[in-house]
Parts: C-alpha cells; sequence; structure tokens
C-alpha cells in the first residue's frame, strides 16, 4: 500500500481560503505597529491593538468576580484588572510555571497596587475547573490556546513540525475549555472565546459544537469589532484585510437564566 502523503501547511490552509491563502500568508509577514494597552499602567504594556479591541469585548463591570483561564502572557488579564478598577476578584490561571512567571512579572510590574491586590495567580487545568466550582464567576474570559498560524507560518522550526493533526487536537482541547467554562460561568454571565487561529475549527467550529449540545443554555451576544469580518458564530480579524493586525478571532456568549 502506497504511504500516505504528508499533507503541507500551505495545502492545509489553500484548501480553506482558496484563492485568498495567498495573500492571507503574505500578510503575516507585514509589519504591524503594536499599541499600549492604557496610559492608566504604570508601565507600558504592547499589544496587537486586534488583541486590545477583543479583550474590551468581555463586559466587565466593578466588583465582579472573574475568571480568566489561560491568561498568560498577560494582556487580557490587564485589560480585565484596569476595569475592575481595584474593586471585585480577579482569577488569572495559567497551567504552565514557565508562563505563570511571565505572568506574575507582568501583573506586578504594570499594575498599581491597588489593581494587583484583588488579582490571584493559578495553576490548574482549565478545562477541570468546573469540578471545584460551578457558577462562581461573572465573566469568564477563555483565549485559547490554537495554531497560532502566524507565528508558525513565520518560524522555520514550527512551519518544519507542524501537521494537521494538531488543529484537531486543539480543537478538542478548546472545546473541552469552553465547556468548562460554561458551567463555572453564573446564570446571566459572559463567557469570551477568542483565539488568534485561523482555522475555523478551532473558532466558529468550537462554538458551534457547544450550541449543538448546550443551545439551551447558551446565547451568542452580537457585538461591533473593527476590521472583523463576521462568521456563523462570533467574527475574525484577518491581517490581509485588517491592515496587518490579527489574526484574532472571538465570540461573545451569554449563560442563560
Amino acid at each position: 500500500m502506497k504511504k500516505k502523503e504528508r499533507i503541507s501547511f500551505d495545502d492545509f490552509y489553500f484548501d480553506i481560503y482558496k484563492d485568498r491563502w495567498q495573500g492571507l500568508k503574505e500578510s503575516f509577514g507585514k509589519e504591524k505597529e503594536n499599541v499600549n494597552l492604557s496610559e492608566e499602567l504604570r508601565h507600558p504594556y504592547f499589544l496587537d491593538p486586534a488583541s486590545k479591541m477583543v479583550a474590551s469585548l468581555l463586559p466587565v463591570k466593578k466588583g465582579d468576580r472573574v475568571l480568566d483561564m489561560c491568561a498568560a502572557p498577560g494582556g487580557k488579564t490587564l485589560s480585565i484588572a484596569l476595569r475592575l478598577s481595584g474593586e471585585g476578584e480577579l482569577v488569572s490561571n495559567d497551567r504552565s510555571p514557565e508562563r505563570r512567571k511571565r505572568l506574575k512579572s507582568v501583573l506586578d510590574e504594570c499594575l498599581s497596587e491597588k489593581d494587583r491586590s484583588i488579582i490571584s495567580i493559578k495553576g490548574y487545568d482549565a478545562s477541570s475547573w468546573c469540578l471545584y466550582e460551578k457558577e462562581a464567576y461573572d465573566e469568564v474570559l477563555l483565549d485559547a490556546p490554537c495554531s497560532s498560524e502566524r507565528h508558525v507560518y513565520l518560524d522555520a522550526k514550527h512551519l518544519s513540525i507542524w501537521s494537521p493533526s494538531r488543529p484537531k487536537r486543539l480543537a478538542k482541547e478548546q472545546y473541552a475549555l469552553l465547556s468548562s467554562a460554561l458551567i463555572v460561568v453564573k446564570k446571566g454571565g459572559c463567557i469570551l472565546y477568542s483565539t488568534c487561529s485561523i482555522n475555523p475549527e478551532e473558532d466558529e467550529g468550537v462554538v458551534s459544537r457547544l450550541f449543538k449540545k448546550h443551545g439551551t443554555e447558551v446565547e451568542e451576544i452580537p457585538f461591533d469589532l473593527p476590521f472583523s469580518e463576521p462568521l456563523e458564530h462570533g467574527a475574525i480579524i484577518l491581517p490581509d484585510r485588517a491592515d496587518g493586525l490579527g489574526p484574532m478571532y472571538a465570540c461573545l456568549l451569554r449563560k442563560k437564566k
């Protein structure tokens, strides 16, 4: 039997984006100017404007209890902390010790003592969070681990070891995380699901699966996101049509009361 030919990164994403793929992958190498998250920070924190815009979609209010499930390196946790203004509680979680170390450094460096005092850093597998807390948070941010194709394409080492099994594995992990988020958020509370992937299986595919299984428990909240393209669920910012910003996918969900 003839050995099955390995599918290349190029072939895999051309199959998804067709004639658009050439321009999209070329846009990955386009220089983009990161922006400071906020002048309120003690020390500047620069990130992709698309990430800054997506983080602002989570409707956080002073006094809320918020969970950032996959928080490192810390940009979105900073965004949440500034809007809480030292009132409420923010649990920032990341299961990687090295990433948690970076997260702690960012929070200590950038936040005032008041803002930093309401944040606790945890190191759990967030897909199992629902075993320990249920309906405990007003808002949950899930900026999920993803294929991060822009980074892969620009890194020869990562590109050389890429395989189609990676997005499939990640999509399963993302769904487990999102399912956990639905259990730990309060009724009436919101979940912001986001990735920096361009793979539909990791983006609206994960949300679609949630609706198929838990459609009676959750609803989607529409939003305006500059430079974004609407999808069946949520929206995506792609650099070929957003002046180099992104990629960044987002979907805002509410747990029904």
